[in-house]
């Protein structure tokens, strides 16, 4: 797979929308809307399967559907494609609500569901054999694979195929009344089994399945395949703008061709023997999203979580849009992403830094700073007052004017990084060091005098002085101070848990495997590291969950839904380090 590293993204203004050209589907609507193509009207939807979590992929789509609907003064609709009962479930359509209306997409009062049109649809079924353009059939799924044919040679037509009109809607009614087994017959198109497109090859409409429904109930035992359902639904809805992932372009003749079956013997006044036309909308194709080191399948999403390797939909390494909201993804970061990966039509996979990228640059102007310690090492100011509790002055976010100033306690007992101390430093190691003076955050310049030990050789404890005329960091000698570290009072820390993720993919191409083995080989051991026993400054005693940060140096962080006024979870949602800008400069020079 092609991975996009410059050309699609790096052209692209990530904060302005007025000289972007429109992408091609826009240009589409753009010229319908002039030509008046559908009376002016633009109205699009996002028709979810009920059977897992959203995901990036889905969040493109949604981007796309509403912001098209957004653009042009239209409409968007949020509807579940909930034929097939055997995978699907009320938590799956909950889920989807939460977060389609997350992702701030305002589908108002267009809430539906394609199996409230399971009526309607098995009429326009019943018409189509009426008119002798479909059929029952006894062929088992795989005599039907069989009877199909290859690209290169024509399908065998069903022994079936000719029943007649009588024959056909008694045996439909009787597979609706439940008197057949599953499997056993399905209705299919008569349109043309040598046909240069598979899909247009006698296609099943409906199949037999006993199985309760999560709407339904049991009121039907036969339920609608995709692709006679897809075109009726938008049809009802009075969709103009059909726009699907490219793997339907294949499909498109046939969403055509049921539409126009249907309308065969109809009239725009109503007058025919068949009533009036319905509304055919227009099928647009764009490429699904592909994105390194991820995989965007629901079955293979659905793999990893009935397999124990991730700890639910919402765990934040999935790319499941409850998982991104976990770790501390923004709906504007993901709204910015999928406006400069743009809209096209050929398949392509898109580096997962840009995404990381995209999410640095919201949470930068948005996410308030704290300081927090996670692998803390104890710093005793031996000449520090005793007792004595001084509040320094920090800045809530250098990037928002607005944000204001807080007052962090300091006090003679700190806690530092253990990584941010050595012994015995190397070249270009400038942070504390015996005798190495550096500046703590906001507050004062320390000088390392002593280093303790505890019986293992392991450092426990640093003894410095401080510079009581360098409060704020300022030094008015103008001596050099090359390092500024980040730290919290020990009185006043509050103990959390930091839960640091990383990619859950080793390699780009999670694919890439071994004959024998699948994507699970790929899976990275070391994906979740849970650090206990951090310290955090009392700023975030309050914290709710979900509420992001960025803590100084270290990275973003969004507080975690396990969290609790008495125990802190803190998930890392990236690393302060921006792969991709590196890149970007990299291309410049």
């Amino acid at each position: 797979m092609a991975v996009i590293i410059w050309a699609n993204c790096m052209v692209m203004d990530m904060t302005q929308d007025n000289n972007q050209p429109l992408d091609f589907i826009r240009q589409i609507v753009a010229e319908d809307c002039k030509t008046g193509k559908w009376g002016g009207r633009v109205h699009t939807r996002f028709p979810p399967e009920p059977n897992g979590y959203l995901h990036i992929g889905h969040a493109k789509a949604i981007c796309l559907n509403y912001g098209i609907a957004k653009d042009f003064g239209g409409k968007f609709n949020l509807r579940f494609d909930d034929t097939n009962p055997s995978k699907e479930d009320q938590d799956y359509v909950d889920a989807i609500i939460e977060d389609v209306r997350w992702l701030g997409a305002d589908w108002e009062d267009r809430l539906y569901y394609a199996s409230d049109y399971f009526e309607q649809m098995y009429q326009w079924a019943v018409e189509l054999i009426k008119k002798g353009k479909a059929y029952v059939c006894d062929l088992t799924p795989e005599q039907v694979r069989q009877y199909r044919g290859t690209l290169t040679e024509p399908g065998r037509p069903s022994p079936y195929r000719n029943r007649s009109v009588e024959e056909n809607l008694d045996l439909f009614e009787r597979m609706r009344r439940g008197e057949f087994p599953d499997g056993s017959r399905t209705l299919r198109a008569k349109i043309d089994m040598a046909h240069p497109n598979l899909n247009m090859r006698d296609p099943v409409m409906y199949r037999i399945l006993h199985q309760e429904h999560h709407r339904q109930g049991n009121k039907w035992c036969i339920y609608p395949t995709y692709d006679w359902a897809h075109g009726l639904e938008d049809s009802i809805e009075g969709i103009t703008h059909s726009i699907c992932t490219l793997e339907f372009e294949n499909h498109r003749p046939l969403y055509d061709w049921f539409i126009d079956a249907i309308n065969e013997g109809r009239t725009e006044d109503g007058s025919g023997p068949w009533g009036r036309r319905i509304h055919h909308p227009q099928q647009i194709e764009f490429a699904r999203l592909n994105l390194t080191y991820t995989v965007l399948s629901k079955r293979k999403l659905l793999r990893l979580v009935e397999g124990g390797y991730v700890n639910g939909w919402d765990d934040p390494r999935m790319p499941t849009i409850a998982g991104l909201r976990r770790r501390g993804y923004s709906p504007s970061a993901i709204w910015n992403f999928a406006k400069v990966i743009g809209v096209n039509k050929y398949n392509s996979t898109v580096d997962i830094s840009l995404l990381e990228h995209c999410l640095r640059g919201d949470l930068n102007k948005t996410s308030p700073r704290v300081m927090a310690v996670l692998r803390p090492l104890k710093v005793v100011i031996t000449d520090w007052p005793q007792d004595k509790v001084e509040y320094v002055e920090a800045i809530n976010n250098p990037e928002d004017p607005t944000s204001g100033r807080r007052l962090v306690p300091f006090s003679g007992v700190l806690y530092i990084e253990q990584d941010d101390f050595m012994e015995q430093p190397p070249a270009k190691f400038y942070r504390l060091a015996p005798g190495r003076e550096v500046r703590l955050r906001y507050a004062y310049l320390i000088t390392c005098r002593e280093v303790i030990k505890d019986a293992s050789g392991k450092v426990a404890e640093l003894r410095c002085t401080y510079d009581p005329a360098t409060r704020g960091g300022e030094v008015p000698d103008g001596r050099k101070v090359k390092a500024t570290l980040h730290w919290v009072s020990a009185a006043h820390a509050i103990d959390a848990e930091v839960r640091l993720y990383d990619r859950l993919f080793l390699k780009p191409d999670p694919e890439e495997v071994q004959e024998g083995q699948d994507f699970t080989a790929n899976i990275n051991p070391n994906s979740l590291q849970i650090l206990k026993g951090c310290k955090v400054e009392p700023s975030l005693t309050d914290t709710r969950p979900l509420d992001r940060w960025q803590f100084e140096r270290l990275g973003y962080f969004c507080t975690d839904l396990d969290s609790r006024p008495d125990r802190l979870v803190f998930n890392r949602t990236v690393e302060l380090k921006d792969t991709w800008a590196k890149l970007v400069r990299k291309r410049q020079v």
